[in-house]
């Protein structure tokens, strides 16, 4: 009896990954989750059976660490990201050099390489975020002709960073910034859909040698997504427009600090739609194209944002 495929994911104890571990341990195979603090990640285990998900110590600085990750294995995930433009976990150490030691174990090991990226990556972009990411999707074609590249635009979900941070700055501060006037566009997608499109690559239902735009069924502003967080939260706080030049002289003065509300890099990257391009979309590039239905925000959002509800999920019916 053959043993069911071994897949390891490089950044599983992270929100997305944990999302992806499930959706592979229902499918049955077995998960190497490689990760700086396996200590940290104990409760993934219970997510699959007894034994079918094992923790492993790696650094993708460390390339050793990284090849013995990837030993065995029929297929590799990177999930490994950063906002830190500093530090050793940096830009170019995590998304470019990291990036290229796993594409490169994985080919060693004949595995296969499915990479995350992020919409607006470009090698010539003016985020350090972006191009980092543009190069990091470089390495893994070059190593990898038959990479799987999955972009995704802003994921929502239980653990997210981005509606839950601001549904608890509302919860405390009488305004909420719109940087550059919040005109941005975003395509916000739901976490458990980027798991699914990446386990259908894992079946072997994807193509390689693409790359995949993953957005939601609904463009929104920035504007209008936190008007959807406040109806859902029960909440009425004021907008305060921040213009692009003071948010990005705010972020270089604080965007070092541990937990920093934003950085200028981030700013920089406010300045460009996050949504899937026509390109992808009249190719097939998208979750439609591979045969996933996206959730939208208003189906998702009630389930975990109620808790940031003036009296929480058990408000008086009719009580704002």
């Amino acid at each position: 009896m053959n043993q069911p495929k071994l897949v390891t994911i490089f950044g599983g104890s992270g929100f997305v990954g944990r999302y992806i571990v499930s959706a592979l341990a229902k499918r049955g195979y077995r998960i190497r989750v490689a990760t700086r603090r396996p200590d940290l990640a104990f409760d993934l285990r219970p997510l699959g059976d007894v034994g079918q998900i094992q923790l492993v110590q790696a650094n993708v600085r460390v390339r050793w660490s990284v090849d013995r990750a990837v030993e065995g294995a029929d297929a590799v995930i990177n999930l490994v990201g950063t906002f830190d433009a500093g530090g050793r976990n940096n830009f170019d150490a995590v998304h470019v050099f990291g990036a290229r030691a796993i594409a490169e174990a994985a080919r060693a090991s004949g595995a296969g390489l499915i990479h995350m990226s992020a919409i607006g990556a470009d090698p010539e972009s003016g985020s350090g975020y972006g191009r980092s990411k543009g190069l990091g999707e470089q390495a893994a074609f070059e190593t990898v002709k038959k990479a799987i590249v999955f972009r995704p635009s802003v994921i929502f979900g239980q653990e997210d960073e981005f509606f839950n941070r601001f549904a608890g700055m509302a919860r405390i501060s009488p305004f909420l910034p719109l940087i550059g006037g919040g005109h941005t566009k975003f395509q916000p997608v739901y976490v458990g859909d980027v798991a699914e499109a990446f386990a259908r690559a894992v079946d072997g239902e994807v193509a390689g040698g693409k790359v995949y735009e993953l957005g939601g069924p609904d463009v929104a502003t920035f504007r209008e997504c936190m008007d959807l967080m406040q109806d859902i939260i029960h909440r009425r706080n004021a907008y305060l427009p921040v213009p692009f030049f003071l948010a990005g002289a705010i972020g270089k003065l604080t965007g070092w600090l541990p937990g920093a509300p934003i950085t200028s890099d981030q700013v920089k990257m406010l300045r460009n739609d996050n949504v899937v391009s026509e390109d992808a979309i009249s190719q097939g590039r998208t979750l439609r194209g591979i045969g996933i239905t996206p959730h939208t925000m208003e189906a998702i959002l009630p389930t975990y944002l109620v808790r940031f509800r003036p009296h929480g999920q058990f408000e008086r019916r009719g009580e704002v």
